[in-house]
């Protein structure tokens, strides 16, 4: 399959402090990959970076043949990649289909929209009036995970949809995504539970104090191998 995004040697910085340290990571057409790491690891780093909210040099993330790093953000999302933030980040002062429209700005083509969002969420719809906020907490991701499908991306990059929420909420959300993806979408998890991440992409990259440390087949590599590689010290 084509590759659909690349990084070339990333780097990323936060001022003077560097978290990134020469990061190779390949998104085939399609494919669901999975970002795993402890806290502090530089998941979402990386996914800042892809998502223009950290600069990076033109040529180390390559998106469908383009350069991208370093493109502002807004521009990011017009050339078909979302993100979902850690943590939502919902308008508290909107309502749920406001910040739902919010998604739709840059007006790209594609399946998703009102109706097809409420379609997968349909929770959403009964409530499509009520501040964003006032829902719950597995209500909320799904607001967040519905804002960045109404930019109709062909890059999804999810980071840690599970955070803070029950087990059985977890499963209903990941639930979605095979029908999130069945259209070809790509897309990107970063997800603290291991075995999660494993069970919803096809590959997986492990990273260890900003570097990959491990990353192969999702249902192949040992356990055993990704724990040395999760928390065993990089050289």
């Amino acid at each position: 399959m084509p590759a659909i995004l690349e990084t070339h040697g990333l780097t990323a910085f936060y001022g003077d402090f560097q978290a990134l340290f020469g990061i190779d990571v390949t998104v085939n057409r399609g494919e669901v990959i999975a970002l795993i790491g402890s806290n502090g690891a530089g998941k979402s780093t990386f996914l800042k970076a892809l998502a223009g909210l950290l600069r990076a040099p033109a040529q180390q993330i390559v998106y469908k043949g383009e350069p991208v790093g370093g493109m502002a953000a807004a521009r990011i999302v017009g050339k078909g990649i979302a993100l979902v933030p850690e943590g939502r980040r919902l308008f508290a002062s909107l309502s749920v289909e406001e910040n739902l429209m919010l998604g739709a700005y840059c007006s790209r083509p594609g399946r998703w929209s009102l109706d097809t969002v409420y379609a997968l969420f349909p929770v959403l719809k009964e409530r499509r009036h009520h501040p964003a906020t006032a829902l719950s907490g597995g209500q909320q991701q799904m607001v967040a995970l519905g804002r960045a499908l109404m930019s109709n991306p062909e890059l999804l990059m999810c980071d840690e949809l599970s955070l803070g929420l029950a087990p059985v909420i977890v499963r209903e959300i990941y639930a979605a995504l095979p029908s999130i993806v069945a259209d070809g979408m790509s897309a990107i998890v970063v997800e603290q539970d291991v075995q999660l991440a494993r069970r919803v992409s096809k590959r997986f990259y492990c990273f260890q104090e900003g570097r990959v440390s491990l990353s192969g087949a999702s249902a192949e590599v040992s356990d055993e191998a990704i724990t040395q590689a999760y928390f065993g010290a990089v050289s």
